[in-house]
């Protein structure tokens, strides 16, 4: 899942994060046995500084669709946490099989939830 100009909503800070979300999760997919526990360590706090500041970009636009994008994010991160859990305890199997989801995950909450933020914050820019 290398980054791709179709990914660019036009508001740079979440372009930017967005970028970097999509290197992780790329570098996670080919990452060995020994680089993947950190990668996927990276890829959780990123996800987690990603969704805190999307949650302050809805607020700053009074985004109507807060609650659904803001309960994604939640459930995206509760997924990270109880995979992080068994790459903690060293079993990365399902953790390696969550991550071949991310790209079709990605392209989905970008070309809904995302681009609808990045829309309103253009309109209240």
């Amino acid at each position: 899942m290398p980054w791709d100009e179709r990914y660019v909503l036009g508001v740079a800070e979440m372009d930017a994060t967005h970028r970097d979300f999509v290197e992780l999760a790329y570098a996670l997919l080919i990452a060995g046995d020994d680089e993947f526990p950190v990668l996927f360590a990276e890829l959780h706090d990123h996800t987690r500084r990603h969704f805190d500041n999307e949650g302050k970009l809805m607020k700053s636009c009074r985004f109507p669709a807060i609650g659904e994008h803001h309960s994604e994010h939640l459930r995206v991160l509760g997924e990270l946490a109880h995979f992080s859990r068994s790459v903690a305890a060293g079993r990365l199997g399902m953790a390696r099989n969550y991550v071949k989801g991310l790209p079709e995950w990605f392209a989905t909450h970008l070309a809904t939830m995302d681009s609808a933020l990045a829309a309103c914050l253009k309109r209240t820019n």
